[in-house]
């Protein structure tokens, strides 16, 4: 089995399957490489790309993906981050802090849209920071267009032509809130960027990424008059001017991923946590009333950020009504349509193809097979579901980690053997003295991987 899950698995660039197994091995979403891992998710991801294809149509969606810590609610962002990518969609993700909010004074608002500037990623730069490289490409496409047209980039009319193609692009962004400005500033970043001038390039830049902290320090440096500056109160409102930029430009869309909405839960001062929903409100009404066009919002958090009637999302009334399960959603039943997301625990064969998945990929990187059998897989993974409460409750972040180190161990210690490594974890028993799940009849209900279709 294990050569056949090896084989099934391509070629993974080194650098980014050594990255991938560093972050897997320290309990870290990997940046990079998700889809190697991706298990099971199938409905969950396809429930996702359908929002893509509705901004793609000059929509707006906003999701919640809630699930316990380790569950893989950043994992899953990372994956669908990667595939609005490959679809030429431009993403932006941020996690919040106590430092980062949707809603807070002393810039704790600006700080999140600051983070998603700086993480702003398209296909050619999937890495972040493609803010001027965007930019950039957009004169560069229109640059050509006008020269297929016939005329000289070396005439005066080249420029004209030009500086009208981009004007009237802009012109479209006006009227939207802080349309004006934002297009004002756009427009003397492309002018410096034709001339060279790279101190009013960058001061452009600092404006665009809401560097500035009062209006006077911008004008300063912009050497031009701006009537507004990007701060606490109305990041959002130009957020949903690059997404309306991104399309202009020849993009899909852009979808932004907002990761750790937990610490929002965490804030103690109740106005300020309701100052925070009330944002969280004023997003989902927008993207799904359809003023929000071209823009997608991922939000991640656990069941407690949404379900909790003091603290969390519930305890505003406004958004319980909005996000709380139908009566007619009962237990069992899948509705993936809805905004919520509930990510279920992974299946035990979708555990183990996991661990195969893992395996695999670690041979590949060392270049030689770990000394772990098939039978010893599935030892690993009835030990870790054996444990008490984790046939609801275990993760692919925590299993993952012992197998890894496992796995690490095994490597550097020649003499060592799966037994001595495992053999000092305690197996949990029921009361019958077996291992696993005790059924009706009193025998035990334990994992085989002959359950597992590869």
């Amino acid at each position: 089995m294990e050569n056949q899950e090896q084989n099934n698995i391509p070629k993974v660039p080194k650098r980014i399957l050594t990255s991938l197994l560093a972050s897997v091995s320290a309990g870290v979403v990997p940046r990079a490489g998700a889809p190697y891992i991706a298990i099971g998710r199938r409905d969950e991801i396809a429930a996702l790309l359908s929002d893509l294809e509705t901004v793609n149509d000059g929509g707006g969606s906003m999701r919640f993906l809630i699930g316990r810590y380790g569950s893989g609610k950043s994992f899953l962002m990372q994956l669908i981050r990667g595939y609005a990518l490959e679809r030429d969609f431009l993403t932006a993700d941020a996690d919040l802090s106590p430092e980062r909010r949707l809603y807070g004074s002393n810039g704790s608002g600006v700080a999140t849209y600051r983070e998603l500037i700086k993480n702003l990623a398209s296909k050619a730069s999937p890495d972040g920071g493609a803010l001027p490289k965007i930019i950039a490409g957009w004169i560069s496409e229109l640059q050509a267009e006008i020269a297929a047209t016939g005329v000289s980039p070396e005439s005066a009319g080249f420029s004209e032509a030009l500086n009208c193609r981009i004007l009237a692009a802009l012109r479209e962004m006006e009227f939207l809130v802080g349309g004006f400005d934002f297009a004002r500033v756009l427009t003397v970043y492309y002018r410096a960027y034709l001339s060279g001038d790279d101190l009013r390039r960058s001061a452009c830049l600092r404006w665009l990424r809401g560097e500035y902290a009062s209006k006077t320090e911008a004008r300063r440096e912009l050497e031009f008059d701006v009537s507004v500056i990007i701060d606490d109160d109305n990041w959002y409102d130009f957020l949903k001017l690059w997404a309306s930029l991104a399309r202009t430009m020849g993009y899909r869309g852009l979808v932004v991923f907002i990761d750790e909405c937990v610490n929002l839960y965490k804030i103690t001062h109740r106005v300020s946590r309701e100052n925070n929903y009330e944002k969280i409100l004023a997003m989902f009404n927008d993207t799904l009333q359809g003023r929000a066009p071209g823009l997608a919002l991922v939000l991640g958090g656990t069941p407690q950020f949404l379900e909790d009637r003091r603290r969390g999302l519930f305890g505003y009334e406004a958004l319980r009504s909005r996000l709380c399960d139908s009566r007619f959603a009962l237990e069992g039943f899948k509705n993936l349509i809805g905004p919520v997301i509930r990510l279920r625990r992974l299946s035990d064969e979708e555990l183990f193809a996991l661990i195969s998945r893992v395996t695999a990929l670690y041979a590949q990187n060392y270049g030689q097979q770990p000394r772990v059998s098939e039978a010893e897989m599935t030892e690993f993974l009835n030990i870790c579901l054996a444990r008490a409460g984790a046939d609801s409750m275990i993760t692919p972040r925590e299993m993952l980690r012992d197998y890894m180190t496992v796995l690490n161990i095994l490597m550097q210690n020649p003499t060592a053997t799966f037994r001595n490594v495992v053999g000092s974890a305690v197996t949990l028993k029921t009361d019958g003295g077996a291992d696993g799940d005790e059924t009706a009849d009193g025998q035990t209900s334990a994992f085989t991987p002959d359950e597992i279709d590869f």
